[in-house]
């Protein structure tokens, strides 16, 4: 039996695994690129490697020491200038159980990401059967192609929506959850309705700039991550159907034809 045939239950390194809270599946990654949103906020990272325990854990963890540190004022300080005010806001009790899971974050995403890529190396060797649909009681899930930018789109109008158009039912909860928290907790919108009346000093005294400085990072990731990942999906729909139309229609004895240059 060729590898070719092998079933994804019994595949030792399988490419992908739908079940019906979403699509997991191996694809190269930039190891730096991955780092680069752990930077941005540690757990992102780790979210987009599908490492979700630890990523949403590292989120959590980033969110609380953040607010007990107050690191979001100290950088908000020290952009405009005010060093002393940023040096004074700063919590030392806290700072310093900061700085080694941020950088255990950085670290240990770009790692996980280099090791995924030596196994997704394997999973093409392997080339193992992939289901296509999942059904459950709970509904179902199956491999479409959808467009990439729908998807960005959505999350650039309300982040998570975009993995809800993916069917990434984790991601999208997550983000979504979050999306609105962060949101309540800035003052948000009440700061874009007295900005849109004019009224910008009210639009100043309302914000809360310690949670409103969390919000480019999750906006920003939620649309990459749906964009990202719809490409991907798109990429799996297209070799499942090649593989599928090769073991069911094309003939082991056919021979594709050569080429023959011609001589002048």
């Amino acid at each position: 039996m060729s590898t070719s045939n092998f079933d994804n239950s019994r595949a030792r390194h399988p490419k992908a695994y739908v079940n019906t809270l979403s699509i997991i599946q191996l694809h190269y990654r930039s190891p730096f690129v991955v780092a680069f949103w752990s930077i941005m906020f540690p757990g992102f990272g780790h979210i987009l490697i599908n490492k979700y325990i630890i990523g949403i854990f590292l989120f959590l963890w980033e969110v609380f020491i953040n607010f007990k540190s107050n690191v979001n004022l100290a950088i908000l300080y020290s952009f405009t200038g005010q060093f002393e005010i940023a040096k004074n806001v700063i919590h030392t009790d806290w700072i310093l159980l900061y700085l080694p899971t941020y950088m255990f974050a950085i670290w240990d995403s770009f790692r996980s990401t280099a090791t995924i890529n030596n196994l997704y190396k394997l999973s093409q060797r392997e080339d193992a059967l992939v289901y296509p649909m999942k059904f459950h009681s709970l509904g179902l899930n199956y491999i479409d192609k959808r467009s990439p930018w729908v998807a960005a789109a959505w999350s650039a109008l309300s982040p998570g929506t975009g993995q809800l158009y993916l069917h990434k039912l984790v991601d999208a909860f997550f983000i979504l959850a979050w999306w609105i928290a962060i949101v309540y907790f800035s003052k948000l919108l009440p700061c874009i309705h007295y900005t849109l009346l004019g009224d910008f000093f009210d639009a100043k005294k309302v914000v809360s700039p310690h949670w409103f400085l969390s919000i480019p990072s999750i906006y920003m990731f939620s649309i990459y991550d749906a964009y990202m990942n719809c490409v991907e999906f798109n990429n799996l729909f297209d070799w499942e159907q090649s593989k599928f139309l090769k073991r069911e229609y094309q003939n082991s004895n056919f021979k594709l034809p050569k080429k023959v240059s011609k001589i002048c």
